[in-house]
């Protein structure tokens, strides 16, 4: 199939570093270059692909200091989009409700990937106003609050299967991986490893965002036992996960899906994670992690950590997220639109 993907344009395609849907729809991107589709990606200039690269944009948006709306080049993305559309089967957005109005006017069937949280209130009435597009969620808990959406599918995110692997080291940590922000919870990971008598590592950025919650809540835990060691990317994963007795996700907010835990997975590390939004369709307790409700069950769990077989951490990963598999679903939600107009389907030469 002649498949295009568009990027959001805030981090190249891969990231740099920190960046879950830029780093998804890169996996993906491949993994369909790779099944021998003809693949076009939408992205911003310094992305790195095997697909024909359109960069809208020069630099990743948030490397580039000189950006204050970074809403400008969404709209050139779109228009970029629009005008090169009837050269595709299928669009694939990875951009909330932008494409809705423009792309529900025109022709080429599209889908639409949301990789957000959706139980903000004005979401609703957004959805509702706008025409229905066909939308992706990218777990089942996720797509919940929004009746209004024109929900087709919901496919889980996948890892190349060799992108993360274990590796043979000694387990004398618990990890902490993302940003540090209020929704991801730290200061709970600091109190479960403390009181688990483990030392706990937090390989995160800290966003301007949450500048104050770090330098007023976060900061003051630190110690000898609780390092911050900052963000890291995907060459430096496989040794920091590997090397954790266990991955801390204990979070305060309705995940979405939450990249971290697969990633962990890739590793055999297994999750102790709270029982929010994506977690339980990931983590299968008792398997591949503990899903707990509060930090004595953390703590608890965390002390338990060892009862886990490693390999079949790592077995349940191989056979539930990886990225040949969500592509292939990706595949069956193409197809099933491009069928409604057959006539517009035609195989790459």
């Amino acid at each position: 199939m002649r498949i295009a993907q568009i990027a959001p344009l805030h981090e190249a395609v891969p990231p740099k570093l920190y960046g879950g849907t830029e780093r998804v729809v890169s996996f993906l991107t491949e993994e369909l270059v790779a099944m021998g589709h003809d693949v076009t990606l939408f992205a911003s200039g310094d992305s790195v692909t095997k697909a024909k690269l359109v960069p809208v944009w020069p630099q990743a948006l948030r490397l580039d200091p000189t950006i204050r709306d970074s809403l400008a080049p969404h709209m050139l993305l779109m228009e970029t989009v629009y005008r090169r559309a009837d050269e595709f089967d299928i669009l694939h957005f990875h951009n909330d409700y932008f494409p809705a109005s423009l792309f529900s006017r025109q022709p080429v069937p599209f889908v639409t990937t949301l990789h957000g949280r959706l139980d903000l209130p004005e979401l609703k009435p957004v959805y509702a106003g706008l025409p229905a597009q066909n939308l992706v969620s990218i777990s089942n808990s996720q797509r919940r609050p929004l009746s209004e959406g024109n929900f087709i599918g919901t496919v889980l995110h996948g890892l190349p299967v060799n992108l993360l692997r274990p590796q043979p080291m000694p387990h004398d940590y618990v990890a902490f991986l993302g940003r540090i922000c209020p929704e991801k919870r730290p200061d709970r990971a600091i109190r479960i490893a403390a009181g688990a008598g483990e030392s706990l590592r937090l390989a995160a950025k800290v966003d301007r965002v949450d500048a104050e919650y770090f330098d007023t809540q976060i900061a003051p835990m630190l110690n000898e036992r609780a390092k911050l060691i900052g963000e890291i990317g995907d060459a430096d994963k496989s040794a920091f996960l590997s090397g954790a007795k266990a991955l801390l996700m204990p979070i305060d907010w309705p995940e979405p899906f939450g990249l971290v835990m697969i990633e962990a997975m890739a590793c055999g590390t297994p999750v102790i994670a709270y029982n929010h939004g994506s977690v339980p369709e990931i983590i299968e307790h008792g398997v591949t992690g503990f899903i707990v409700g509060n930090e004595a069950e953390a703590i608890e769990a965390l002390k338990q950590i060892h009862t886990l077989d490693r390999r079949a951490v790592r077995a349940r990963f191989e056979e539930r997220f990886s990225a040949r598999r969500m592509a292939q679903d990706y595949l069956d939600v193409y197809e099933s639109l491009a069928a409604v107009e057959p006539r517009r389907l035609a195989l790459a030469r």
